[in-house]
């Protein structure tokens, strides 16, 4: 039986995605900018809302603004719809990701929401759907085709928007004159953290806290010392 190019499938979804990227940059004008300005000057927070696959894409997008200097939440549809939706202050703006702009779980809560948000902002690929009817802002990103051989799987119009996502995060962040001093504030830990706020004073021991032998003493003691200041990452042979 001869073997599956799995290869060459994987480059053809690349192509597929990489070409559906491409084709978005052009579609976006004064509604994105619109986004951008009214974002950057909100006062509140900047809520995000899909379901299924969009909502995992909402999710990071939203992840990906807050340690970039826009406040952002993710909200699921329905955890709005039982209780969640006192998260959202008349403050806020609510950005809907919905490929299709029918997702029912999101229709269901678009009255609350204007009686909620400062202002509604819709992503889909529809703008005649009836999320994109009933938002301020219409954002309107389509896709040639899913990479999905079926066309079923969302994967060439997640991709768009994971993009989007990202594209509008950094605009933002440009906008603001975001620094990177900003954004190791947002990141106290892990390696890209302690990168960038870690100071030699917050390493360096001083005074009495330095391990000190004279230079005749034996090696056993030697070690005694060090670890006894705690030191024994320093020590080398």
């Amino acid at each position: 039986m001869k073997k599956y190019n799995y290869i060459a499938s994987a480059r053809r979804t690349l192509k597929i995605e990489s070409d559906s990227i491409k084709s978005i940059s052009n579609q976006l004008g004064k509604s994105f900018e619109d986004l951008c300005d009214k974002v950057k000057d909100c006062d509140g927070k900047f809520v995000i809302m899909g379901v299924g696959k969009s909502g995992h894409i909402a999710q990071k997008i939203s992840a990906t603004l807050s340690s970039t200097g826009t406040p952002s939440l993710f909200i699921h549809p329905t955890e709005a719809a039982h209780g969640d939706m006192g998260l959202i202050s008349q403050k806020d703006i609510v950005l809907l990701i919905s490929n299709s702009g029918e997702t029912d779980e999101v229709i269901n809560i678009l009255s609350s929401l204007k009686r909620h948000a400062k202002e509604i902002v819709s992503l889909t690929s529809n703008n005649r759907s009836s999320i994109a009817k009933s938002s301020d802002i219409k954002i309107q990103l389509k896709s040639k085709k899913e990479a999905c051989p079926l066309d079923l799987a969302p994967t060439s119009s997640t991709t768009n928007a994971l993009a989007f996502g990202d594209a509008l995060a950094i605009a933002l962040l440009e906008a603001k004159g975001f620094t990177k001093k900003d954004f190791a504030s947002s990141h106290p830990a892990g390696k890209l953290g302690k990168k960038l706020i870690t100071q030699v004073q917050d390493l360096m021991h001083v005074g009495s806290k330095v391990p000190k032998v004279n230079p005749n003493t034996f090696l056993d003691k030697a070690l005694i010392e060090v670890t006894k200041k705690k030191s024994w990452y320093y020590f080398n042979y």
